[in-house]
């Protein structure tokens, strides 16, 4: 499974921040190694310079193989919060869809 962090121009990504959200990707959908090929994390400010609440926004997007892109989007007043909003999403998403496909 390949992991690419991308970051807009309001965001300061750094290597240990993508790390450290590497690392939680593999630790949370580590289950789902063998069904998805690669992971792409968008993170965003909404507001860029001005405060505001909710406004960093987490998209992940996640190919599972054989199968559509699934998308999950999260808003927090931070990105962490937002990344893990949007991890939870996507490990409900990712369990519902691969059941489903057993089923058929």
């Amino acid at each position: 499974m390949k992991i690419q962090i991308n970051t807009d121009k309001n965001v300061e990504g750094n290597e240990r921040q993508e790390t450290y959200f590497s690392g939680e990707l593999e630790k949370s959908l580590s289950r789902f190694d063998d069904k998805i090929t690669r992971i792409e994390v968008y993170f965003a400010d909404e507001n860029g310079d001005k405060p505001g609440t909710n406004d960093k926004k987490c998209v992940i997007e996640a190919r599972p193989t054989k199968m559509q892109p699934v998308v999950v989007t999260d808003h927090a007043d931070s990105t962490e919060k937002a990344f893990h909003g949007a991890l939870d999403k996507m490990k409900k998403v990712l369990a519902t869809s691969f059941e489903k496909q057993k089923e058929y």
